[in-house]
């Protein structure tokens, strides 16, 4: 497990065991992932999305408290898994971070209060997202992918294949003005509530 380039995003490599009847893999092990954030990640949904080459799902993300963290793994082909820092006044604002997921056994975990993206570089690129919260959609924003003030490097010759909503999406900046995006310091008092013990 390591740190991607923001606080609150990490890459962790999962455990698969193969013999001659095939192979069992262990997608996710919460005592692994709470070692490292601190609290314990309560899957609320699982989610399953299949994609053609192209296709960007994001950059999405939820109103905190209580946000939505995601656990993100690829069991089919491949995608270009992207997270970005928009919570205003992180040190490291505006900042993204981009891995490629495949059948290499890697998961991405993404913190309440980051936006999360990825694009398809296969087709039939299937993803699985274990969610901390069931999807409200009164709560979720997309930031345009391509948006210019992000800069997120999509890789050269595949053409983005973007959804109705996602493609008429605002701008950081914009929906910074706006007041939409999530604060470093209540994303901070959020995750340590997390972490503190409950009262007696």
């Amino acid at each position: 497990m390591r740190s991607l380039g923001m606080k609150g995003a990490w890459l962790l490599e999962t455990s698969a065991f193969g013999d001659e009847r095939g192979e069992f893999h262990e997608l996710f092990r919460g005592q692994s992932l709470s070692s490292v954030c601190g609290y314990e990640f309560d899957v609320a949904q699982v989610n399953r999305s299949v994609s053609r080459r192209g296709v960007v799902r994001g950059v999405h993300f939820a109103e905190v408290p209580p946000g939505q963290a995601k656990y993100v793994t690829c069991l089919s082909g491949a995608v270009l898994d992207v997270v970005v820092d928009i919570r205003v006044g992180s040190p490291t604002y505006g900042a993204w971070d981009a891995v490629r997921l495949d059948d290499r056994r890697l998961s991405v975990f993404v913190e309440a209060g980051l936006g999360h993206a990825f694009m398809a570089l296969t087709d039939d690129a299937g993803v699985v997202y274990l969610t901390s919260q069931e999807y409200a959609p009164q709560r979720e924003h997309a930031i345009h992918p391509l948006d210019p003030a992000l800069g997120i490097a999509w890789p050269d010759g595949i053409e983005p294949v973007l959804s109705e909503k996602d493609s008429v999406a605002p701008g950081l900046e914009e929906l910074e003005r706006r007041g939409l995006l999530p604060t470093f310091e209540e994303c901070e008092r959020f995750h340590r509530a997390l972490r503190e013990p409950p009262a007696a």
